[in-house]
C-alpha cells in the first residue's frame, strides 16, 4: 500500500502573508490526520518563509499514531532561530528524515542530488540522521546515474522528483518522464532500496504514476492538495487521494 504524508507548508505560507497564527498548520495537520492521511510532512527552511522552528514542535506534539517526515537541507548552516536540519530532527525525532538540496534562491525544490559530488558528505550526516531513529530518504532526480550511490551512501530510501512528470503529463504526453520514473524505482528497488515520491503530484497525474509503480512506498503532496482543498475543503480532499493510492 502507498502511503500519503500531506505536507503543510503551505497552510504555512498563508499564516506568514498576513502574520499572527492562523490559519494554524498545527489544525491542517489534525484535519488531514482525522481524514486518515498515514503522515504529515514538514519542510522548514533556514529563512524560516513558511514552516518556522517552533511548528516543527508544535506538529510533532500534535500527530496521533501517523509519521512526521521532516524535510531540508542537511547542508544548511544554522542561522539566527533556524538551529540547522540535524538539530530540527534532534528535538522532534520524526519517523523519517528526507534530505533535499536547495537553497534559499529556490522558490520550491527542483532538482535531485549529484551523489558523485556528494555522497561523501552525506554519508556521515545519514549516519547520524539513522543513529537518532529514522529513516532517511534522498532527494533525487527520475534518470539520475546516481540512484544506486543512494544505498552506498547509507539512505533507506529515495524520493523521485515528479515535477518534470507533472509538466509533461499537464502538457499531454508523460511517457518519455513516467518511463524515467518508473526505471529509477525499478533500480532503487533492485539495491534495497525503498521508493517515495513527490512534486507537483495531484489527482489528476497520481493514479498513472501509481499504477505504473505499484510498489511506491509513500507520496509527499502539498501544494495540489491545498490548493484543491480551497474548492472542496480538506478533508474530502485528503480523502479522495486516499482513494486514488488504495484503488
Amino acid at each position: 500500500m502507498t502511503l500519503l504524508s500531506v505536507n503543510v507548508n503551505k497552510v504555512a505560507v498563508l499564516r506568514n502573508s498576513r502574520g499572527g497564527a492562523d490559519p494554524d498548520p498545527v489544525q491542517a495537520a489534525r484535519v488531514a490526520i482525522a481524514s486518515g492521511c498515514h503522515g504529515i510532512t514538514v519542510h522548514p527552511r533556514p529563512d524560516q518563509r513558511h514552516i518556522r522552528v517552533d511548528d516543527v514542535g508544535r506538529i510533532a506534539a500534535a500527530l496521533d499514531g501517523v509519521e512526521y517526515n521532516i524535510e531540508g537541507n542537511p547542508f544548511a548552516p544554522a542561522r539566527g532561530a533556524y538551529p540547522g536540519l540535524i538539530e530540527l530532527v534532534r528535538q522532534a525525532r520524526p519517523a523519517q528524515a528526507t534530505l533535499v538540496p536547495d537553497g534559499d534562491g529556490q522558490i520550491t525544490s527542483d532538482h535531485g542530488f549529484d551523489l558523485r559530488r556528494d555522497g561523501e558528505r552525506l554519508r556521515p550526516l545519514v549516519r547520524t540522521l539513522k543513529a537518532l531513529g529514522c529513516r532517511v530518504s534522498l532527494f533525487m532526480d527520475a534518470g539520475s546515474p546516481d540512484i544506486e550511490r543512494a544505498a552506498e551512501v547509507g539512505a533507506d530510501r529515495i524520493e523521485l522528483y515528479t515535477g518534470p512528470f507533472a509538466t509533461a503529463f499537464a502538457a499531454g504526453d508523460a511517457s518519455v518522464e513516467l518511463a524515467a520514473c518508473v526505471a529509477s524505482a525499478e533500480r532503487a528497488r533492485a539495491v534495497g532500496l525503498g521508493v517515495n515520491a513527490g512534486h507537483d503530484l495531484n489527482q489528476r497525474n497520481l493514479p498513472v504514476l501509481k499504477r505504473a509503480i505499484g510498489f511506491l512506498d509513500e507520496v509527499s503532496i502539498g501544494h495540489a492538495l491545498f490548493g484543491e482543498a480551497l474548492y472542496d475543503g480538506l478533508a474530502t480532499t485528503v480523502r479522495r487521494y486516499l482513494a486514488i493510492l488504495e484503488a
